[in-house]
């Protein structure tokens, strides 16, 4: 069980891993508009740092550097979601996205190609692709909110940490352990490409820059790749499925 640290033990904790705040909220940074500073970022995720010192049990078989990335993330990602700083337009975009991923992919019952995603939309190929751009942060953070469950709160709104299951309730255990086979039922509907730079991205913990050279793709074109993986996962995962 949580046992309770000494102010001095406390205090040691916090500064060994004020670096992994910094680490965090630099790979957040790098996926959303400049106009969030860094600094916002670090402030929030300090009260995730806080937050995991608090909370972190030792006798779970999981690291603290690994239990603390997660509370970091989260409290970020809870605090760009209480900024709400995209535009009711980029969010239009972002639900005409999924709408007509949903319906092309109902149609051919298989993943839908770029082209046929743009010709739903009344789009030329740059333009759609550009759009996926435009649409990334969003696509991020949306896909989140779908995972987590946090568009069916109390009043629309429950945070990441709120949403955080415990290995004591088995009820917990379970929707989580259907959540994973759930994800990995819809990645492997993905395209090998997308496959490919959520592996990296996720996985291997590369930048889309680090991707795009790995791929010899320009960082824009890898950006447009993984918005439209997420926009794939979160439509599935909200229950749109594709028939076959």
């Amino acid at each position: 069980m949580k046992t309770c640290l000494s102010a001095e033990k406390r205090e040691s904790m916090i500064k060994a891993h004020t670096d992994l705040v910094r680490s965090v909220a630099l790979r957040v940074s790098m996926r959303i508009p400049q106009s969030v500073s860094l600094d916002e970022l670090m402030s929030a995720g300090s009260l995730g740092l806080l937050d995991a010192v608090d909370k972190f049990d030792p006798e779970k078989d999981v690291k603290f550097r690994t239990y603390a990335q997660f509370r970091i993330k989260g409290a970020i990602l809870d605090e760009l979601r209480s900024m709400d700083w995209f535009s009711r337009s980029l969010r239009k975009k972002a639900q005409d996205v999924e709408k007509a991923i949903a319906s092309v992919e109902r149609e051919q019952g298989r993943p839908a190609e770029e082209r046929e995603v743009a010709e739903a939309l009344g789009f030329s190929l740059e333009v759609y692709q550009g759009v996926l751009t435009e649409i990334h942060g969003a696509a991020l953070l949306n896909l989140d909110a779908s995972i987590r469950g946090t568009e069916k709160g109390e009043n629309g709104v429950k945070t990441f940490q709120d949403q955080l299951t415990t290995s004591d309730n088995p009820e917990d255990m379970l929707a989580e352990e259907e959540m994973k086979a759930r994800l990995a039922e819809v990645i492997a509907g993905l395209s090998e490409k997308e496959q490919l730079v959520l592996s990296l991205y996720y996985f291997e913990d590369l930048t889309l820059k680090e991707i795009g050279d790995v791929l010899e793709r320009t960082e824009s074109r890898i950006c447009q790749i993984h918005a439209a993986a997420l926009v794939k996962l979160r439509t599935r995962l909200r229950g749109v499925e594709m028939t076959a």
